[in-house]
């Protein structure tokens, strides 16, 4: 606490900006909810489905890429600023959508519009991950106890969303919802930019684009393993898991629809604010304060196996049953709850290493290229989602985000713990 308590202007920003990211991610967990359940109910197919976050992963990649060298250049509130800005203007596009335009119209508008959201959403996780290693606690574990709260509070937040959407949906309907979010986050909008405090960087002149690339290879491979740990958990979680949910729970009434909308996005909200939890609780689960850094970098490997255990179950049962049963569905909440919970301790330690690995005076461009990488699984994620869900139901799905997750341990395996001290302060 003496730390923290040396650097209030310090713990004012990162406030400031933990309350934007918050704002920030309770609009985007709701809208993707409504996109999705919208959508399905308008006829698109699962591959559709998949389509309409396609630009969003591809946006993210870019993103992140350039954004670290933006915010390098011109300061992080400035990133942060367009992110929250991009995203009220994309709510405000899909106000726009007429439903009596041709699907592949509709499909193509929205689209273009997640990609403006996705790049929107990647400024803002950019400034705020990279505002933590800048403001936090450097001993004690205290950068690893920033990052597990803004991370794990943001997916709870998140998680609210999920659910804020569905029953936005249900209550007011879709432009309606839409509409009322755009306002909202306009308002936070001009209160962060009257109110941000000082302790933030502004940006150095000579950053260059080029330095975005990393030459770590400790920042190279933990990037590797972020990809495919994020495509395990979207090759599930983005279509294929809710569409399975609307065929058991729905019965094609507006009363069923109805219902069916509130139990999918409960069953997301648990999922997500469970996950962000677990996120948040990792530093005291990992007793991350009183150990090395290199038994961090073997925890990772260790959990990732423990996650790639967990689908492959779920696969197995699958294939057991001969189609939707109940028994079936209860085994699927069950198994992805826990699958939720050794995820989030994945993603903790992701959190962490990569502001642990890298250096101070280039964070933003570390953490820009990690989460290009994050995009970059999402977006395979997504469109595999749709794909293996159409063509092999449950089975290949479950199956395809078994293998993503060993792909990502053997990854974490590359980790080498003694390359800690090339994060070194300059």
């Amino acid at each position: 606490m003496s730390e923290t308590s040396a650097r209030p202007e310090g713990l004012s920003a990162y406030i400031a900006v933990t309350a934007a990211y918050w704002a920030f991610m309770l609009t985007d967990g709701a809208l993707r909810m409504l996109v999705l359940l919208h959508f399905h109910t308008l006829g698109f197919s699962p591959v559709q489905l998949a389509y309409l976050f396609v630009l969003y992963e591809i946006a993210g990649m870019v993103t992140n890429l350039a954004a670290g060298w933006i915010a390098a250049r011109f300061g992080l509130t400035s990133t942060l600023y367009a992110g929250l800005g991009i995203q009220v203007l994309a709510l405000l596009a899909l106000t726009q959508l007429d439903p009596d335009w041709a699907i592949g119209l509709s499909v193509a508008f929205v689209m273009v519009v997640q990609g403006a959201s996705g790049v929107a959403k990647d400024l803002a996780k950019m400034s705020s991950k990279s505002a933590v290693k800048l403001l936090a606690p450097t001993t004690g574990g205290g950068l690893f106890r920033w990052v597990a709260v803004l991370t794990g509070s943001k997916n709870a937040v998140k998680g609210l969303g999920f659910l804020l959407g569905a029953a936005l949906l249900a209550l007011i309907g879709f432009t309606g919802a839409v509409l009322g979010m755009a306002a909202i986050l306009a308002l936070i909008l001009v209160a962060v930019l009257i109110a941000m405090p000082p302790g933030l960087p502004k940006g150095r002149k000579g950053a260059k684009f080029s330095e975005v690339f990393s030459k770590s290879p400790n920042v190279n491979w933990l990037s590797a393993a972020r990809v495919f740990l994020f495509g395990a958990r979207d090759v599930w979680f983005v279509v294929g898991i809710p569409i399975y949910f609307y065929a058991v729970l729905s019965d094609g009434t507006e009363d069923g629809n109805r219902a069916a909308f509130f139990l999918i996005g409960t069953f997301m909200a648990v999922w997500v604010i469970l996950y962000g939890a677990v996120q948040a609780a990792a530093p005291r689960l990992l007793r991350a304060a009183s150990r090395p850094e290199g038994d961090l970098v073997s925890a990772a490997r260790l959990w990732a196996w423990g996650l790639a255990a967990i689908p492959a179950a779920l696969t197995a049962a699958a294939l057991m049953a001969s189609g939707p049963q109940p028994w079936l569905t209860a085994t699927l909440v069950a198994g992805l709850l826990v699958f939720g919970g050794v995820f989030a301790v994945n993603s903790s330690l992701h959190s962490y290493l990569i502001l642990a690995f890298t250096r101070a005076e280039r964070v933003t461009m570390d953490v820009g290229f990690y989460y290009m990488a994050n995009a970059g699984g999402r977006l395979a994620g997504t469109v595999l989602s749709g794909l293996t869900y159409q063509l092999g139901g449950l089975p290949l799905m479950l199956g395809t985000a078994t293998l993503m997750v060993a792909c990502a341990a053997l990854a974490s395996a590359r980790l080498d713990p003694t390359l800690g001290n090339e994060r070194a302060a300059p």
